[in-house]
């Protein structure tokens, strides 16, 4: 149900007068129900009634009320267009799913518009490639007329709108090379065709031509619609421009990474300045000038560590940068590889959503998995929409009440069986999205220790003195928290046409607290000072209290002592927010037969932080786990135990 259900509460009492009203059974299962009762409780009755509703609340008074039921469905849908709340719409996305068009079967366009085509043969010229094809003694057998024939149909016919849209960039690229057009077609279309192939040529060179040309565009990771903006600049051949690229190298295969520097290099000869933040070593070691930034994370960055070419950075003994590029510090190639005979298996049978060809693929389980290819190869279909999602739902579908009660919604790609489900309790996809959408969350809410660290002040002399439990010391709720800002630290100027402007809170000068609680203190710091510690200094200071203690040292391992306890969840970034969600992972009590899956793990990471990152997943595997990671990232795959 897409509700909340319990017989007493809002939704039950409606469900419950629905059910009265029309004499539909409460005590049967839903496929059990007549046609017509199913009807009903999905989209209502053709002609609703008005139908009285009562609702006991807990303090005992009783409501009453009509309502005119036009079905769940239709609740759903009044409830997503009306509402203001985005978690609210992607709450009800879940029940929603996407289909083609039933008129125009996902082209988009009216049949009219489908009938104009380009690169077709005229009906002369087939009807003689045709005969010509058909007295060839030397054609293969293998080929039937049939199948020669449908081919020579669409070289006539050509190809429309539609099925252009549908291509690839590198298919269109070829397309377009090859389009034969009579001496009148070019005096038409020259100007505007050489125009497409530059356009499409560009596309290809930043290395994109896996893409459709229909992709939508919110299925496009960020670092593919970073690339699309330059090859639009690349295009447009302006001079004197300063263009900055934040970690263009997102996502991109080797393969495609030498097209991309090449890229930027052309855009450099053209007369323009380029300045990419990257930590790709390719990149770095063809950079006019380095600037390397340090020497560490957060408080121990910020300043300038060595800067020049790739010699002055190799030179430079405090530059942690330069002691990779020299080879001095490197991620080693394992001595050991942990064995997959006589392991158990994950089989994905029959894998054939988008571009995946019929594949079965093998998953050796309690082993470090790298899954690798080029660019749109169809990576992430096998592993999130395929395996993660068929998982998920089969693990729902066997245990009842797993993960709070509710069921897997998300379809999965489409493959014919998985085999091995039995073998797997969860499955964790930990990506890069944030830990929370509002600043009141932060790694101590996250983890999990912030409750640990309220009962502890609640439990000193002072806080027992005046008679404060561990509630006082929530900014989420009034008593304890400053009023003024209500417990967010700040005030939020809004600038109608301009971006809001936050400002420091003039009561609690960003502590969050009022002065009542902030006089309780524990080892002569109160909780607005634990809240502003970096996890290694809560290290030290919690070391007597392994409840606290042992999450902060697991972030600290995973490469996060600079962080505050209490940083705003919307200023980490997003390699920041994966760590904090792999800490949380390891500090909970070790179960094995979990199934971890990453994709691009090392997204924004330095050499050093993927070193610490591929610590933390080969414990993950040390503890019975499973973890599976889509990489492009050398360093990753050859730590690998199955590729």
């Amino acid at each position: 149900m897409p509700w909340s259900y319990k017989p007493n509460n809002y939704q039950g009492s409606i469900l419950r007068a629905v059910t009265n009203y029309y004499r539909i059974p409460d005590n049967v299962r839903f496929c059990d129900l007549s046609e017509r009762q199913r009807k009903i409780l999905l989209f209502g009755n053709e002609d609703p009634d008005e139908i009285e509703v009562r609702f006991r609340t807990k303090t005992g008074a009783v409501w009453r009320f009509d309502i005119t039921w036009n079905g769940i469905l239709g609740f759903l849908r009044e409830r997503y267009f009306k509402t203001d709340s985005e978690a609210v719409r992607e709450d009800i996305e879940k029940y929603m799913s996407q289909s083609p068009c039933s008129v125009c079967r996902g082209s988009r366009y009216k049949p009219e518009v489908l009938w104009v085509t380009i690169g077709g043969e005229n009906r002369s010229q087939f009807q003689k490639s045709f005969e010509d094809n058909q007295s060839n003694k030397s054609e293969s057998t293998s080929s039937s007329p049939a199948a020669n024939l449908k081919k020579k149909k669409l070289n006539w016919r050509g190809v429309n709108i539609s099925e252009i849209s549908a291509m690839s960039i590198t298919e269109a690229l070829d397309f377009f090379k090859s389009l034969k057009l009579s001496e009148r077609e070019k005096m038409i279309a020259d100007r505007i065709l050489k125009e497409v192939k530059n356009r499409l040529q560009f596309l290809e060179d930043v290395g994109l031509g896996y893409l459709t040309l229909a992709r939508s565009a919110n299925t496009l990771a960020g670092g593919e619609t970073q690339r699309i903006r330059l090859a639009s600049q690349i295009g447009s051949q302006l001079v004197g421009v300063l263009y900055i690229l934040d970690e263009p190298s997102v996502g991109l295969h080797a393969r495609d990474n030498a097209k991309l520097l090449e890229t930027l290099q052309k855009l450099r000869d053209l007369g323009n300045t380029v300045i990419v933040i990257e930590h790709d070593e390719e990149t770095i070691r063809r950079a006019d000038h380095i600037v390397d930034i340090g020497p560490g994370a957060g408080r121990w960055g910020g300043g300038i560590v060595a800067q020049g070419r790739v010699e002055d950075i190799e030179k430079e003994k405090k530059s942690i940068t330069g002691k990779y590029l020299r080879g001095e510090a490197k991620i080693e190639v394992p001595k050991f590889r942990r064995p997959v005979k006589n392991k158990k298996w994950l089989v994905v049978k029959g894998a054939t959503e988008h571009n995946l060809k019929n594949i079965t693929v093998e998953f050796p389980l309690k082993t470090f998995i790298c899954v690798t290819g080029v660019s749109g190869s169809g990576k992430s279909t096998l592993v999130e929409d395929i395996l993660g999602k068929g998982l998920s739902s089969k693990i729902m579908f066997t245990r009842r009440g797993f993960g709070g009660g509710g069921r897997f919604l998300e379809r999965p790609g489409r493959h014919k069986e998985i085999l091995g489900a039995q073998y797997v309790d969860k499955v964790i996809s930990i990506d890069q999205s944030p830990i929370g959408r509002t600043p009141r969350s932060n790694p101590a809410t996250y983890v999990g220790f912030f409750t640990a660290i309220r009962e502890l002040f609640a439990m000193t002399k002072d806080a027992r003195k005046r008679g404060y439990g561990p509630g006082r010391f929530s900014f989420n709720i009034a008593g304890g928290r400053c009023d003024n800002c209500r417990g967010e630290g700040f005030l939020k100027v809004e600038m109608q046409f301009m971006p809001d402007v936050f400002l420091p809170c003039d009561v609690c000068k960003g502590k969050r607290y009022n002065r009542e609680t902030l006089e309780v203190r524990y080892k002569g710091k109160n909780i607005a000072d634990v809240l502003a510690m970096t996890v290694s200094e809560g290290r030290e200071f919690f070391e007597n209290y392994p409840r606290i203690f042992e999450p902060l040292k697991v972030l600290e391992e995973v490469g996060l002592g600079y962080i505050s306890l209490g940083q705003a969840a919307t200023t980490l970034s997003g390699g920041e927010a994966q760590r904090i969600k792999l800490a949380s992972e390891l500090s909970r009590r070790a179960t094995g037969n979990t199934l971890y899956i990453l994709d691009e793990p090392t997204t924004g990471l330095h050499f050093d932080d993927v070193k610490k990152l591929l610590d933390v997943l080969h414990r993950l595997v040390d503890a019975g786990n499973t973890v599976i990671v889509i990489e492009h990232n050398l360093d990753v795959i050859k730590t690998a135990d199955w590729i």
